[in-house]
This record gives structure tokens, C-alpha cells and sequence, in this order.
């Protein structure tokens, strides 16, 4: 019996699944969180989210890596996955699933997709010979090695020559091309949709999808002494996770997926090897492919040797972890290249997080307590100054909303800060200190706290996604109730339309205590 669904389609959020024998670093934790905040800003929106992450674990250099350390495969991966799950619960990463190619029904959904597209003609049996990258799991043609190595890694390749079953992507590639064309918003952003048509108009060759040299992956269906191309079976995690090929009712709950979040050294393989083979097994395409640049340090690629690679659970112990998200996603315009420095993460800390939010939250609430007994007071009827502080929250909202649904996460953020700023020059203008000392004015001081308190409200609520514990904080000194963001829940049950509305602060509030939400670091 079929399953039966009557929900509407879930937001469905990929990152790319991260080879086991990695190193969990900026660039793996850059991906998870972009996505999560995407993730954490539809469900701000009030739309059911789906988001999916986990782990490569096939492949000859899993095989190789694992002879290395005198383990087996799967004794290594089941050992070293820990290392990717611990990071995403230190970067508070709400997954709705954590899929492992060495599972079982994954295995199952691989083999179905490969024979799916074996049933419509377009597996065949041949030879392979040419330059392979074990590090990269790619095949390389003598003209696309560089100086006689791997284009896409650097490193040294070698010359294999195997029997090997082939996929007829040649077949697919004016309909991928005619996809693109229909399709903007299909590979984003548009440099990398261009860098896809450029590399298509090259022509596409049929692709080798198996391999027999070595053991460690799935084997091909009625031919086991080959195993499964590694990027078929890692790229089929999106279906499998989604309930192909046994869950029809799950799978169209979830798929399409909506996005794929990868960095854009794998855009190949999703932007062309991907959308033929879920063409050829008659499969809808994902809706976007978005591919984000690279971190270098200090204007120099991250690597072991000049010793410079960034640890994101080390930055996460020294700064916390919001400073982290916030930094990562509003320091560079989401797919561009950016460049970390230690210098450029204190000043974003000190600078937007601990002077700009953290000293308005602190000045607004100590007032407060100082001088309305720590309650929420009614507004009078608003004048010039307050009816430009809401008109720059209903202007900051509006940018902020329209740049997360694009991913322009860095935009997003610095289109709530000239309400944080307006909101401090707000406070020094009306001096709410001086207000104080004069009791014919004590309704323009309940009304100008009031109003900073919107303010705080509002921008907590944008916050979340990206700060899910920091808008906590400033939900709990606020006196708001609400559930827990940390664990994935929108702020206080609430959702981006509460912080469409100006004057929902409820009167009579109890605020809490200030405490430091950023305290200032040295450089």
C-alpha cells in the first residue's frame, strides 16, 4: 500500500555530505551554517523545513586512508563521523537528518537509481583509460591536467585503464543546456551558471560510473565485481534521505529539493553529473544549485603545510558560537571568495555585535530599570523621532526579508543595522536620563524606552537565524517568553511577521536584568 500525504511541500535544504576522512573545517562549518540559517529563516517565515546534511563514506581514498591507520572502511568511518556531527552541535546546526552512505536503505535507493537509468538505455559497458585523482575521485583528460597534474587539487595523478560500466551524458546535454537557459535561477549565483554553459558548450563526454580497482562502495546490480562511480552514489544521498525509491509519499513531501548549498569546487558535479542523471532515471531536477566561494587566510589558501588552517570548534571555544555564525555569514556577500583574519573577526565583535547591539540593549534595559521599575510603560502618541525610528524598522525588515529568501545572508544582516544604529542615536537624542529629572516629561520617557524596546524586539526576532543564542538572550533580558531558538523553534514562537507590526511589545512587561551579550575582546 502506497503511503498518502496531505501536507504541503516541505523547504528542502541540502549541503553537500562531507568525506569521513576530512577534517571538519571553515569551509565544511561555512556551508552547514549558511545552510541552517537558511533553514532557521523559513521557518521564521512559517514554512516546514526539511534540512539535510551527513557524510561521504565510500570511495578509494576512504579504502586507502583506512589500510593507512590499520582499520577497516566502516571502522573508520563509524569512528571518525563524530568528528562532523560534535561541530554541528557546537554551530547549534537543526538538521532533520544526518544520512551516512554506508547506510542500508541508501545503499538500496543507489542501486534503484542506477538501474532506473540502466532500464532507459543509458548505462553500457566499456573500457576507461586516463588520468585519475584518488583525493578527488575524478578522471582527467590530458588536456585538463595542469602542468601534468590534478586541475581541481593540485596533486599528482596517475594512469589507470579498467573495464567500467559508462553513462550516456553526451545524450543529455542539449537538455541540460536548454534547463539552464529556462531556468536562471537553476545554478546561482549567475558566474557560476555562466562558468556551466561555458564549460558545456566544450561538449560532454560520457562518464565512467563504476570502477573495479578497488572494493569500498556499492556494488553495481548484477555485476558486483564493480562498485558504483563514488560521486553517483554520494550525489543519490538527496534522493535517498527524501524516501526514493519505497517512500513515494515522503519523496513528494521533499522532492525537489528546493537548494543545494555547496562550495564551488563541486559544482560540476552538481550542476551537470546530477541534473543528467536524475534526467536519465526520469527524476525532477532540484530547483537551485548555489555554490559559495572560498576562505583564504590572511590572502593566503588555508593549508597544513604554512600552517594557517582555521578550526571552527577552536573559534567557537574562543568567541561563542554566534559571534562565529554572525561573522562567517556577514563578512563576505554569500558566493563570493572571502578572506578570515583575526583582525577583521575582533573588529566585526567589538565593532557591530558588542558596541552597536549589545551597548543599546544594555543602556535601554538599565533605563528601564532605573527608571520605570523595571516595566514596560504605554507610549503617548508618537512624533517626528518616533515615527522615523518605525519607519526604518518597517524599511529594515522589509530588506532583511527579501535578501535571506536570495541568500544574501551578508546583506540581510547590514540592512538591520541602520535600525540598531538609528535606534542608539534615537536614545542619545531624546536623553531619556535627563527626561528623568523632570516629572511633567515622564510620558516622553515611557514613550522613547518603549520605542528603543521595539526596536530590540524587532531586531531580535531577525536574529535568530543567524544568532540563535544571542536572540535568546536578548528575548529572556527583554521579559519575553517564549520556547527555545537554540534547539531550532522560532523565537518565542514567533514569526517574521510579528516583526513586521511596530508596537507589539506587550505593556506591563517585566524586562530582566542586562548582561553582556558580546563582551569585548582584545585584537
Amino acid at each position: 500500500m502506497s503511503e498518502t500525504y496531505t501536507m504541503a511541500k516541505a523547504f528542502f535544504i541540502t549541503t553537500p555530505i562531507y568525506y569521513v576522512n576530512d577534517v571538519p573545517h571553515l569551509g565544511h562549518a561555512y556551508t552547514t551554517v549558511a545552510a541552517d540559517t537558511l533553514a532557521r529563516f523559513k521557518r521564521l517565515e512559517g514554512r516546514e523545513v526539511f534540512l539535510l546534511t551527513g557524510t561521504d563514506e565510500h570511495g578509494q581514498k576512504v579504502e586507502k586512508a583506512a589500510r593507512e591507520y590499520g582499520e577497516t572502511p566502516i571502522q573508520l568511518a563509524d569512528r571518525v563521523v563524530n568528528r562532523y556531527k560534535d561541530l554541528w552541535t557546537r554551530l547549534q546546526i537543526t538538521h532533520d537528518r544526518f544520512i551516512r552512505t554506508t547506510e542500508p536503505h541508501h545503499r538500496h535507493a543507489v542501486q534503484a537509481i542506477y538501474r532506473a537509468v540502466q532500464a532507459n538505455g543509458d548505462i553500457y559497458l566499456g573500457e576507461y583509460e586516463d588520468w585519475y585523482c584518488t583525493p578527488c575521485e575524478t578522471f582527467w583528460t590530458e588536456k585538463e591536467l595542469v602542468e601534468g597534474r590534478c586541475p581541481s587539487c593540485g596533486r599528482p595523478v596517475e594512469r589507470l585503464k579498467e573495464a567500467s560500466y559508462f553513462f550516456r551524458m553526451s545524450k543529455y546535454e542539449e537538455p541540460l543546456r536548454r534547463h539552464i537557459e529556462a531556468h536562471p535561477e537553476f545554478i546561482q549565483p549567475a558566474s557560476r551558471r555562466n562558468e556551466i554553459l561555458g564549460f558545456l558548450k566544450e561538449g560532454l563526454r560520457d562518464l565512467s560510473v563504476s570502477r573495479t580497482t578497488f572494493a569500498w562502495g556499492i556494488p553495481v546490480p548484477d555485476d558486483p565485481r564493480h562498485v558504483i562511480y563514488v560521486w553517483f552514489d554520494a550525489l543519490t544521498n538527496y534522493l535517498s534521505a527524501a524516501g526514493y525509491p519505497d517512500a513515494p509519499g515522503e519523496l513528494a513531501r521533499l522532492w525537489p529539493a528546493d537548494v543545494h548549498i555547496i562550495g564551488k569546487d563541486i559544482l560540476r558535479f552538481h550542476a551537470v553529473y546530477w541534473p543528467t542523471f536524475l534526467m536519465a532515471a526520469r527524476l525532477a531536477l532540484p530547483e537551485a544549485v548555489f555554490a559559495h566561494g572560498w576562505w583564504t587566510v590572511e590572502g593566503q589558501k588555508m593549508s597544513k603545510s604554512l600552517g594557517n588552517v582555521v578550526e571552527p570548534g577552536a573559534l567557537v571555544e574562543e568567541f561563542g558560537v554566534d559571534a562565529v555564525r554572525y561573522f562567517l555569514l556577514r563578512e563576505v556577500p554569500f558566493g563570493q571568495d572571502g578572506d578570515f583574519s583575526r583582525t577583521a573577526f575582533v573588529h566585526r565583535l567589538n565593532g557591530e555585535l558588542a558596541n552597536d547591539l549589545g551597548n543599546l540593549l544594555n543602556r535601554t534595559l538599565t533605563m528601564v530599570q532605573r527608571y520605570l521599575q523595571g516595566r514596560v510603560a504605554r507610549p503617548e502618541a508618537p512624533g517626528p523621532l518616533d515615527e522615523e525610528l518605525r519607519d526604518t524598522a518597517a524599511e529594515a525588515v522589509r530588506g532583511y526579508r527579501t535578501a535571506m529568501a536570495e541568500l544574501g545572508f551578508s546583506r540581510g544582516l547590514q540592512s538591520l543595522w541602520p535600525l540598531v544604529n538609528l535606534a542608539n542615536k534615537y536614545v542619545d537624542e531624546n536623553a531619556p536620563w535627563t527626561l528623568a529629572k523632570e516629572p511633567a516629561k515622564a510620558s516622553r520617557l515611557r514613550t522613547v524606552l518603549y520605542h528603543a524596546l521595539e526596536a530590540l524586539r524587532i531586531t531580535a526576532i531577525c536574529l535568530s537565524p543567524v544568532m540563535p543564542g544571542a536572540a535568546e538572550k536578548m528575548w529572556q533580558q527583554l521579559g519575553l517568553q517564549g520556547s527555545s531558538v537554540v534547539g531550532g523553534e522560532t523565537l518565542g514562537g514567533h514569526r517574521l511577521a510579528d516583526a513586521e507590526q511596530w508596537g507589539r511589545f506587550p505593556e506591563g512587561t517585566a524586562v530582566g536584568r542586562p548582561s553582556p551579550l558580546f563582551p569585548r575582546v582584545e585584537g
